[in-house]
């Protein structure tokens, strides 16, 4: 069993940056990958962002180059670095995690990006 639980969200305008965190309730070193998304209102759930163990990354053609997905297995955190924000990056994001067995998903934190 995993929580995750996302902080970090908030209101910035349009060019700036925030940091989302995602915390799991035990050790990362078995969720394989973690990964963020988000879901706009009225839109479906889409990937941002996805991390494996081995370091490797993977990012959703809208946010390259702008977003840095990270995680620290000592902190049992990813983080998502969001730079150059734009107002089409507004809505909610979630972390989720994937072990043997299933997928875990955190509650969510919200982004609103003003223009």
């Amino acid at each position: 069993q995993v929580q995750l639980v996302e902080s970090g969200g908030g209101l910035v305008q349009a060019g700036g940056s925030l940091r989302l965190s995602c915390a799991a309730s035990r050790s990362i070193a078995d969720i394989n990958p973690m990964a963020w998304y988000r879901q706009a209102p009225g839109k479906q759930r889409e990937s941002v962002a996805t991390i494996y163990k081995s370091g490797f990354t993977n990012y959703a053609d809208s946010v390259k180059g702008r977003f840095t997905i990270s995680r620290d297995v000592a902190k049992n955190t990813v983080y998502l670095q969001m730079d150059s924000l734009k107002p089409e990056d507004t809505a909610d994001y979630y972390c989720k995690g994937t072990t043997i067995w299933r997928d875990y998903w955190g509650q969510g934190t919200q982004v609103t990006v003003s223009s």
